[in-house]
Parts: structure tokens; C-alpha cells; sequence
């Protein structure tokens, strides 16, 4: 059963007070329904961030968006937003900062003496598919700016809008020097408009998995995040679903519900999921040693007791069964120019 008062198409249910600012107020007779979608372009410094955090594989990433339209109550990301004086309740996903100087900033950095390269992480915070792009097309440039510079990059994304620019991955992927990283948490349609309500249909991401591989770029799939209760019971269906489609290789967190995720989070499954509400907070409590978030480096990834290992357990035996054998190739810098010219050397 559904509560009829959920706001549809988003995750936030209502905005939250920002742990930075000392009033609030929010009148309470607010439609948030008719909340429309805002831009504000900001103008960063930099825009490629190092990544310092011990159990993440990547060392930079860089988020041509700040907020994110895809409306995962679970988003990870949501905090931040605080930071920039937004709540991240209905802020995040509605109030969207837009980095049209991204592609200027990744030149410089190229350019930067003594720059050594090293794959980047297009996205990690908030989508660079997100809907804006079709508008603004940051991502895009920043493609081609490294295409122009022959640097790897690697994308993260759960929009098939990707397949737009499908024209500059395929040269990027004949020299080996671009990844997609599709997020899937569920293939069940219904389950997927509840959860990441703005995002691609199951269809349309299925769809480019299989149009990304037959082109020749690498796929990874993030079975991302395993809420138990919710899409628990699907990682073996999602493994043999993204393997047939080309994918060659995939990963997967277990949801962690930290600072201001929490409140947006437990609203959520509340509206959207009343009947099993509870039973799923309790399941995730399980995992986290009581609590619905964990911070600790290596421990946020793995969880506890049960619930936990049998979620490990199932993805060891996909792994086994649909992923055997394959493997995900290690993106290459020798090719890179340090220069947008092409006439330069190109290999070592």
C-alpha cells in the first residue's frame, strides 16, 4: 500500500532545516508539488577533486552539477548541499548549481606542470546525466576535452542520456581511455519509479548496457544500493539481466543512511512504503549495529551480522555464475598530450 499523499517524482517528501543555519523557516501550507526545478550557475575554482578517502578506488572525480534531479531519497550526496546554504530535503533535488566553466577548469588542470595523469571519476557526488545536461551539456565538453587530451575517464551515471554522446565515447574507447559505470539498483519498474523516480526506465538502462558494450566501451554495473526489504531479493536477476547485455564486471554497496540522508530517507519509505516501512529500517539497522548510517572507513562498505553477509554471499555466487571469466579493462594514460594538439606524439 502506497500512501496517497506521497509527492510523486521526487524522494523528498519536505525540506529539512540546514544543520549550518541557525533559523528556518518554512511556511507550513507549502506545495512542494508545485516546487518547480531552478538553475543557478556557479563558478568554481576548480572543478577536478581529490579523493582522499582509503576504500575508494578512484583519485579524482569531478561533478560538473551540484543537487540532483534523479530523486534518490537515499543519495549519499544530500549533504553537501547544506553546505551551500540548501536543505537536503526537497533543495537537493529541485535546486540545482550549474558549473558552465567546468570544461575551462579541466584545460588548466591538463595543463598544470608536472601533472601526472590518472583516471577520473566523472561524477561520484551527483549525476552528470542528470536531466540539466540535456540543457546544459557540461558533460559533453568535458568529454571531448578529454578526448582532445587523450585522458581516461571513467563515467558514473543511471541515465541513458549517455548514449547522446555516444560519438565521442566510441574514439575514447578505441584508445582505451573511457569507462561507463551504470548504476542499477532494481529491474523491478515499479520499485525503480519509487526509488529513483526521474531516473531512466529499467528498459532504457538495459538498453544502453547493451548499446555501450556493442560499441566497444567497457560497462561496469553499481547494484547500488541493496536496501534490505526492498531490492534484496533481486541481485541475482540484475547480474544475469546486465551480463547478457554486455557488462563486464559490477559492484554494489549496502545502503547506509548518513547526517541528513537519515530523516529524508525514513520520511520516504514511510509515504511511499507504509505497510514494510519499519520492518525495512529494522533490516537496515541490523547491518549497521543498531543504527540506519556508519562513517567508518572499510565498515560502511561491508556491514554486519545476517542480513548482511547473506546480501555477500548472493553477489559471491552471481559473481561465479554470470561474471566468470570476464574481465574489466584498466584504463590507460600513456596516450596522454598534455595538449590539445593533435600533432603531438601521441603514443610512448
Amino acid at each position: 500500500m502506497q500512501n496517497e499523499n506521497i509527492i510523486k517524482g521526487q524522494g523528498a517528501q519536505r525540506n529539512l532545516t540546514n544543520r549550518f543555519d541557525r533559523y528556518t523557516y518554512e511556511p507550513e501550507d507549502e506545495d512542494f508539488e508545485a516546487v518547480k526545478t531552478s538553475f543557478t550557475e556557479v563558478f568554481p575554482k576548480t572543478i577536478v577533486n581529490q579523493v582522499k578517502s582509503e576504500d575508494l578506488p578512484m583519485e579524482y572525480s569531478m561533478n560538473p552539477y551540484q543537487g540532483c534531479e534523479h530523486g534518490c531519497s537515499y543519495c549519499f550526496a544530500r549533504p553537501t548541499h547544506e553546505y551551500w546554504g540548501y536543505s537536503a530535503g526537497i533543495d537537493f533535488e529541485r535546486k540545482i548549481m550549474v558549473k558552465k566553466n567546468a570544461p575551462e577548469l579541466l584545460e588548466k588542470f591538463f595543463q598544470k606542470r608536472g601533472y601526472r595523469p590518472q583516471p577520473i571519476l566523472l561524477s561520484g557526488n551527483t549525476d552528470c546525466y542528470q536531466p540539466a545536461e540535456r540543457q546544459f551539456e557540461i558533460t559533453r565538453k568535458l568529454l571531448q576535452v578529454c578526448l582532445d587530451y587523450r585522458h581516461p575517464v571513467n563515467i558514473l551515471t543511471k541515465n541513458a542520456l549517455v548514449l547522446r554522446d555516444i560519438d565521442l565515447l566510441v574514439p575514447m574507447a578505441e584508445q582505451n581511455i573511457v569507462s561507463v559505470s551504470f548504476s542499477i539498483p532494481t529491474i523491478n519498474e515499479e520499485l525503480r519509479r519509487k526509488m529513483e523516480p526521474r531516473t531512466s526506465s529499467t528498459t532504457n538502462k538495459l538498453k544502453a548496457v547493451k548499446i555501450l558494450s556493442e560499441n566497444g566501451i567497457p560497462v561496469n554495473v553499481m547494484v547500488a544500493p541493496i536496501i534490505p526489504g526492498l531490492n534484496s531479493d533481486e541481485p541475482l536477476s540484475i547480474l544475469k539481466e546486465v551480463s547478457d547485455a554486455g557488462a563486464k564486471s559490477f559492484g554494489y554497496t549496502l545502503v547506509r543512511l548518513n547526517d541528513a540522508v537519515e530523516p529524508v530517507f525514513v520520511n520516504w519509505i514511510e509515504s511511499a512504503f507504509p505497510d514494510r516501512a519499519q520492518k525495512v529500517l529494522n533490516l537496515i539497522r541490523s547491518m549497521r549495529g543498531g543504527k540506519l548510517g556508519e562513517k567508518k572507513v572499510f565498515d560502511r562498505q561491508k556491514g554486519e551480522g545476517n542480513i548482511a553477509e547473506m546480501i555477500h554471499n548472493t553477489f559471491k555466487v552471481g559473481r561465479k555464475k554470470f561474471f566468470e571469466g570476464k574481465e574489466f579493462p584498466e584504463l590507460s594514460t600513456k596516450n596522454f598530450t598534455g595538449s590539445k594538439d593533435q600533432q603531438l606524439k601521441l603514443f610512448d
